[in-house]
């Protein structure tokens, strides 16, 4: 690959199309393709700490569950922390917890508390930024374990769901930065 065009292609390329998943008029965006290609999976890796880097991130924060898989390998490869965001319940020891609204409904994310100090500037990894629900809520518990935003990055944004004007207010002005546009 030369450039980021290319990067770009060879991303778009390996994001399959799921119909109807997991209801019907739905379009599922696949990213397991992408993950079992070794190429695209390298320069989703070297894109997502290049952006990290670039906006003096400290520790990275990947959101349950992909940003699980994306964010633990961009944090190795830009020499950084990696911090897991689960749902509540899941991790041991005191925690942190933010509440936030779904469509029908809440639901709960939590970090250990000791994990993030005022010294750390976080940026947030997920794979897909849809309607910025639970982004928005990690920027919340961000700021309240003490740390400062650098900034969201995902693989993909689905424009149509309005996830970047929700969660503007709550990044304050850091960055969001989308590799695809969907």
């Amino acid at each position: 690959m030369t450039g980021p065009a290319d990067a770009t292609a060879l991303l778009l390329s390996r994001v399959r199309d799921v119909p109807d998943h997991p209801e019907p008029g739905v379009v599922f965006k696949d990213i397991t393709p992408l993950l079992a290609d070794p190429a695209a999976f390298t320069a989703l890796t070297d894109a997502l700490a290049e952006i990290s880097l670039r906006h003096g991130a400290t520790k990275i924060v990947g959101l349950e569950a992909r940003g699980f898989i994306l964010g633990a390998p961009a944090a190795v490869r830009a020499g950084l922390g990696f911090i897991p965001v689960r749902k509540a319940g899941k991790l041991p020891g005191a925690t942190l917890s933010q509440s936030y609204d779904l469509e029908y409904g809440t639901a709960e994310i939590e970090v250990h508390a000791e994990d993030l100090t005022a010294a750390d500037r976080v940026m947030v990894i997920d794979d897909v930024l849809a309607t910025g629900g639970t982004a928005e809520a990690s920027l919340r518990l961000i700021r309240r374990a003490g740390a400062e935003v650098a900034g969201v990055a995902v693989l993909m944004e689905i424009g149509f769901l309005g996830g970047r004007a929700r969660l503007e207010p709550a990044l304050d002005g850091a960055p969001l930065e989308a590799l695809l546009k969907v």
